[in-house]
């Protein structure tokens, strides 16, 4: 089994690691994949020196992203024992989380509810909405 736990950077993502550690102990042979979505369009009319300056930003985010959120969050759930990965993408939240899902086979997909921005919170906008009614997998939202 494979769960994806949505990250948003904020202390209510420790729920929602919680929630997924605490299935997994409990289900054999499940990976965890840690995913963090930088929120990000790809539409954008930009000069060429622009887009290169763009390109460096999004880099300096994921290796941010990775640094201060997801890598410790995996170092984490191997430590207790789980096999556990990141994914960091910039995209849309809602239709990003569901296509990592879909593509990795994922059983089920575990967000926070509560923060005081991120991923939860435009999750509870239409990024929540969507990802619910949209996912192609069970959503759990836990508080």
């Amino acid at each position: 089994m494979k769960l994806v736990i949505g990250l948003d950077g904020h202390s209510s993502g420790e729920s929602a690691l919680a929630f997924a550690k605490d299935l997994a102990g409990k289900t054999p042979l499940c990976e965890l994949i840690v995913v963090y979505v930088i929120e990000w369009s790809p539409f954008s009319f930009q000069t060429a020196e622009e887009n290169a300056q763009r390109h460096k930003r999004r880099e300096e985010e994921i290796a941010l992203a990775r640094e201060r959120v997801v890598d410790p969050a995996v170092a984490a759930l191997r430590d207790a024992g789980l096999e556990a990965r990141a994914i960091v993408r910039h995209g849309d939240v809602a239709d990003t989380i569901d296509n990592i899902a879909h593509a990795e086979g994922a059983s089920q997909i575990i967000v926070a509810r509560n923060s005081a921005g991120g991923l939860t919170s435009r999750l509870f906008g239409s990024s929540t909405a969507n990802l619910v009614m949209t996912a192609r997998v069970p959503v759990t939202v836990v508080a």
